[in-house]
């Protein structure tokens, strides 16, 4: 019996003992778990802010390539076609591939950052487009450094390649813009209005003036008559002088014709006289 005792109060006080450890300890070991959780918490916070500055960064890229460079190199070397600035037109030309060039190394600095930083599983379109473009502006720079000289015989073809996959990259390239500031804002949940507003409102004043500098030398001529023009008057302005003219006409037959009558009548009353 005292055995049995012994060993009923050594475990009763080895379970107190465990029970007390366990209740020592589990505030540290919550504690601890609560720490980790908080680690990892913030550690995604980290990545998923890391991630928001990547996607801006390369929306500023693109933004600053085709948004922005591309467009005014193409109206550079448009404005280098007026006739006032044909003196000027080596150093257009050279401020034209120097914008070009820009906007080719700042769209490959895009897409490497979207290629280390993006998952690119080509699933939208802006992913699609963005691709397509990646291969167009290297393809249109290869073009560029290939030009025929003036007078031979595929310049003009070469002309038209030039032109119209530049036209074609530059318009691709801003409509990608836009549906780039949707995925911005999707995987954000951040505003686009202030941006979409400002970049609407600079892409309508390149085209104001694309449009206006093609047509100012028109506008100006409008005012000058030049010696080789021939001044066209409505036909009711000619009318009128037409009829003044028959009425001044008939009034001089008239005013003759009673000149006339009076000179006869004279010169017979002297006759008479005479006689």
């Amino acid at each position: 019996m005292q055995i049995m005792k012994k060993l009923v109060v050594y475990s009763t006080t080895t379970t107190t003992t465990h029970a007390n450890f366990i209740l020592l300890f589990l505030p540290f070991v919550g504690c601890s778990s609560h720490d980790h959780l908080n680690k990892a918490t913030n550690h995604k916070e980290v990545v998923s802010h890391q991630k928001t500055f990547d996607i801006t960064v390369h929306g500023v890229l693109l933004w600053a390539s085709m948004g922005l460079l591309m467009p005014l190199g193409i109206l550079t070397i448009r404005l280098s076609h007026r006739e006032e600035c044909r003196r000027w037109f080596r150093g257009l030309f050279y401020f034209h591939a120097i914008l070009q060039t820009l906007s080719l190394l700042l769209a490959t600095a895009g897409a490497i950052l979207s290629i280390r930083s993006f998952e690119n599983a080509f699933n939208n379109n802006h992913q699609r487009i963005g691709l397509a473009l990646y291969g167009a502006i290297w393809l249109q720079a290869l073009i560029a450094f290939r030009r025929p000289r003036r007078g031979s015989k595929g310049r003009s073809v070469w002309y038209f390649v030039h032109w119209a996959l530049g036209t074609t990259i530059s318009l691709l390239g801003i409509f990608n813009i836009y549906t780039g500031l949707q995925a911005y804002h999707k995987r954000t949940s951040r505003s686009i209005r202030v941006w979409t507003i400002l970049f609407t409102t600079q892409i309508f004043f390149i085209v104001f003036f694309y449009l206006f500098q093609d047509k100012w030398e028109y506008i100006q001529r409008q005012g000058v008559i030049l010696g080789n023009e021939t001044i066209i008057t409505p036909s009711n302005d000619q009318v009128i002088p037409q009829r003044d003219n028959r009425m001044s006409n008939e009034l001089c037959r008239k005013t003759n014709s009673l000149g006339n009558y009076f000179a006869k009548s004279n010169a017979l009353k002297k006759l008479f006289q005479l006689t």
